[in-house]
């Protein structure tokens, strides 16, 4: 079972995203100082079209969010918990799209040191944002498109896009890893799975990610001592790639990246948890 009201510190998940965001940063600038760094750019990624400029861009979209809509008005929007988020955001997918190519076309389609400086800018808005008192506040909510957020909690969003798409970027690179953040990789891989908890409900599967998770989820028999009799365990960036659609079950079970005993133990058919 997931927890009933998992809390996160404002000044833990606060750090965590400044921290990440700092190594995005630095990566960015590293990139574009490479001799190839014409041709990092326009590499592939593994989000269909998009290349290196359009994965940047969108990453860019997604930290100036909070700086950009800080200070709007509420408008009224029902509240959105986390696990709603994971489960209605992939139908933003066409718009989060377009919004990649609009920004990729305005300060990430110049040359490297260009592309630097405007993701430069876009992370020092969000590192500006969180040094404002109104970031420390637990009682504040923010109204993204899909709904009115715990403050917090939508910083808990922002984590997921960076550490998932810094992920993206290594793997687009030929990079063995990223420089993750240990507090950002947490909070995302416990998001994940309280979230995969609550959309495939049940106590059949308990489902580890050392050191950081433990939930029990798929309908069936409720495991309560003992060995449980289906265990499904992972490490955490191979949750979270499993999560978001990076990685396949079935190429996950086969490279050993998890393992899965019990006859109800296959979760391919609840994965992923978004796109």
């Amino acid at each position: 079972m997931p927890p009933k009201s998992r809390t996160y510190q404002p000044a833990r998940v606060n750090a965590a995203l400044a921290a990440q965001t700092g190594a995005l940063r630095h990566a960015v600038r590293r990139l574009c100082e490479r001799p190839d760094a014409e041709e990092c750019l326009a590499r592939p990624t593994r989000l269909g079209e998009w290349r290196v400029r359009e994965l940047l861009a969108h990453l860019a979209v997604q930290i100036e969010w909070l700086p950009t809509h800080l200070d709007d008005p509420a408008e009224g929007r029902p509240p959105l918990d986390l696990a709603r988020w994971v489960e209605r955001v992939g139908a933003l997918a066409p718009l989060l799209d377009d919004q990649a190519r609009a920004r990729a076309a305005d300060g990430f389609d110049g040359d490297p040191a260009s592309v630097a400086a405007a993701f430069d800018r876009a992370a020092g808005a969000l590192l500006g944002a969180l040094a404002r008192p109104e970031a420390a506040d637990p009682g504040r909510r923010f109204e993204i498109r899909l709904g009115s957020m715990a403050f917090t909690e939508f910083l808990v969003t922002r984590l997921v896009e960076t550490v998932v798409h810094a992920d993206d970027l290594a793997e687009a690179l030929g990079a063995d890893a990223f420089p993750h953040d240990r507090q950002a990789v947490a909070a995302v891989t416990r998001m994940l799975a309280d979230a995969f908890a609550e959309l495939v409900p049940g106590g059949a599967v308990e489902l580890r990610v050392p050191p950081y998770a433990v939930v029990q989820a798929v309908e069936g028999p409720r495991h309560t001592r003992g060995t449980p009799p289906n265990v499904v365990e992972t490490d955490p960036l191979t949750w979270i790639r499993l999560a978001t659609g990076r990685a396949g079950w079935a190429d996950a079970v086969d490279s050993a990246a998890l393992s899965a005993s019990g006859e109800r133990s296959d979760l391919g058919a609840y994965l992923p948890l978004l796109g």
